[in-house]
């Protein structure tokens, strides 16, 4: 069982360390089972976290030598230094191979231990520019949801530190398990926001219970074939004024847009669990030609089909298939 430590130091943000754990512990094997084992450890036996409250911990620093993730909450204002202690076993564990990720402002621990030098990371909006004039060998990314750089991972706002843990989770056991910890957590599989998200389902989400849900269905199973605007109002029973407009009250986004995200999570589902090629991807997802495919997923996604598919491929069929 994969064995998460998460390190709690002074003056802990109780949020920060909640969410990581809470999303860790809701994670199942397709058999049930656990797919990990969440441990809280401190450098003390008592720690006093933010908002008055204290906690007690029965694992000490000697955890983080065992664990296979270490997780760094967020410290508010005020809270102490960095003992030496802490910073030798952050360092310890990074010089094993543990995959070490920080919370919101954690990205200032393990900046502080020497962990984030050359590298690119985020924390907060608000304490991005102080996170890069304290650590001027950082890579400081102020607009991003999360930054993976393989080992070190650093997300921004506790919430944040959700869409980290889900990519964790999808590359450690897929995206079908990654989903349905996404589903437990009641989190979206789409956010707006600079970092591309990767946790999607078999099908787009759909409001459902809505009036345009069969059209959405209807959508869904034709995303190989050309859908347009005036086709989708047509189905809908509306003009293509009032069908846009009821569309973004019901989805915050446009028809077009929609359907272009919906065909990319098409896309990166094929990518994930076929060994089709690019070529035929591309025209099962509904793009006009490979290069518009390789477009659009790269604007989307942040990066090539190809380099997609050796990230989240991998299990199921033959990987590095198809072209980039």
């Amino acid at each position: 069982m994969h064995s998460v430590a998460i390190l709690l130091l002074d003056r802990v943000i109780p949020f920060d360390m909640a969410a990581p754990m809470q999303t860790f512990d809701w994670t199942l094997l397709p058999d049930g089972r656990p797919a990990y084992r969440v441990r809280p450890c401190a450098e003390t036996p008592e720690v006093a976290a933010d908002g008055g409250l204290f906690l007690r911990v029965d694992r000490g620093l000697e955890a983080l030598a065992d664990a296979d993730t270490i997780i760094v909450p967020g410290r508010a204002e005020g809270a102490a230094p960095l003992s030496p202690a802490v910073v030798a076993a952050l360092r310890r564990a990074a010089g094993a191979g543990t995959r070490i990720a920080s919370v919101c402002v954690g990205a200032f621990v393990l900046a502080e231990a020497g962990l984030l030098d050359g590298l690119r990371a985020t924390t907060h909006w608000v304490a991005t520019d102080r996170l890069a004039r304290a650590f001027p060998h950082v890579e400081v990314e102020p607009d991003v949801l999360y930054v993976d750089n393989g080992q070190i991972l650093t997300s921004a706002g506790a919430a944040a530190a959700l869409d980290m843990c889900l990519h964790m989770i999808r590359r450690d056991l897929g995206s079908a398990v990654a989903a349905n910890t996404a589903r437990m957590s009641v989190m979206p599989l789409e956010r707006e926001g600079g970092q591309a998200q990767f946790i999607v389902h078999k099908q787009p989400p759909v409001p459902r219970g809505s009036a345009l849900e069969p059209l959405f269905e209807w959508i869904e199973d034709n995303l190989a074939h050309e859908v347009t605007l005036k086709t989708m109002a047509a189905r809908a029973g509306m003009s293509e004024r009032t069908f846009g407009r009821r569309f973004r009250e019901q989805t915050g986004t446009t028809p077009v847009q929609w359907l272009l995200r919906a065909r990319v999570r098409r896309a990166q589902y094929l990518l994930e669990n076929s060994d089709h090629t690019v070529e035929r991807i591309a025209q099962q997802s509904g793009f006009g030609s490979p290069t518009a495919f390789r477009e659009r997923f790269r604007k989307v996604v942040g990066t090539t089909p190809y380099a997609y598919r050796s990230a989240f491929h991998g299990r199921r069929a033959v990987a590095g298939t198809g072209g980039s």
